[in-house]
């Protein structure tokens, strides 16, 4: 049976309770407060869900990650990389990086990414927690991703590209500053072909929380405005 959340109370059901068809539906309800989202990140789920729809809340099994040690970077891209198309920089624009992240896809019907969902993430951003990867192309926004930070995981919530491996020369930055900073571990949520061809596998949910209980409380030495 389905978790209806109430306004009143953070605490999610355990993860065991995630329907299997849909795959990974934990609960519905509740609201996008900074502290409901934490709370549902450390907790093990993620908001995902379509204007007209209440909130959704999903926890999948098996869970799509990159550990930092197996990024993948083909010899094509690590050559495109060398020859410096694009400049990276964090967390410099975190609005411009969130709003065409939110643009509808060819694959998909709308956005999960509403106005209220790019508020709120906007608020944690100022709060330090969400973080934003720029791309740039003589100064022009071409591509990028963000997520959340906390201890040494790093949750990983959408990019977007205008530019030919745009996304790829951001996400690859975005590894590379984290295994510096002592991260162990990137969500990906959902598994596509563009992150398993950077080297995202698929975990068990149960792997996924003891990631969870043993890093979320560890810090990290990130630094993140350059």
């Amino acid at each position: 049976m389905l978790t209806w959340l109430t306004r009143d109370s953070l605490n999610f059901p355990p993860l065991e309770k995630a329907l299997h068809d849909p795959n990974g539906l934990l609960a519905a309800g509740g609201d996008l407060t900074p502290e409901r989202l934490v709370q549902a990140y450390r907790h093990g789920c993620f908001p995902w869900y379509q204007d007209g729809q209440p909130i959704l809340w999903w926890s999948p099994d098996p869970r799509t990650v990159l550990f930092p040690d197996e990024l993948h970077v083909s010899r094509s891209l690590a050559k495109f990389i060398r020859q410096g198309h694009y400049q990276v920089s964090f967390d410099t624009d975190f609005p411009a990086v969130i709003a065409p992240c939110a643009a509808p896809r060819d694959y998909a019907d709308g956005t999960w990414i509403t106005d209220n969902m790019q508020a709120a993430y906007c608020e944690l951003h100022r709060r330090g927690i969400a973080h934003s990867v720029e791309v740039r192309r003589d100064g022009q926004l071409v591509g990028g991703l963000y997520g959340l930070a906390m201890g040494r995981l790093f949750f990983g919530e959408s990019m977007f590209s205008r530019a030919d491996n745009a996304s790829k020369v951001g996400f690859v930055a975005l590894v590379e500053h984290l295994k510096a900073a002592g991260f162990v571990l990137i969500d990906c949520q959902m598994p596509t072909n563009h992150l398993h061809s950077l080297g995202a596998r698929a975990i068990s949910r149960a792997c996924f929380a003891e990631h969870l209980a043993r890093y979320l409380d560890t810090p990290n030495t990130a630094t993140w405005a350059r």
